[in-house]
């Protein structure tokens, strides 16, 4: 049984590797990474998708210095239910 678990090694982390053979920058200022993917470096990279960098994955909230996921009429979820749940209440 020991063996058996010897054997079977598991990929801790992805190996980062970069493409064009190292020869392209990431597109960011001032970052000299070679670059791994949409021209960003895996640092870039990971930011990009998580939305924290200017050209985010996903269309983002319409509110000052709000970064999340829209939801409806450019607002995300929070947004959306401060600025429409106000006026069904002031309607009933």
């Amino acid at each position: 049984m020991a063996e058996e678990a010897k054997k079977t090694k598991t990929l801790k982390k992805w190996p980062r590797v970069a493409k064009a053979g190292g020869k392209k920058a990431c597109s960011v200022a001032g970052c000299k990474r070679p670059y791994r993917a949409k021209s960003y470096c895996f640092f870039h990279y990971k930011h990009w998708r998580q939305g924290e960098l200017p050209h985010s994955r996903y269309r983002t909230c319409s509110k000052a210095d709000c970064r999340a996921k829209v939801l409806k009429g450019g607002l995300c979820e929070k947004h959306y239910a401060e600025t429409y749940k106000k006026e069904g209440a002031a309607a009933a």
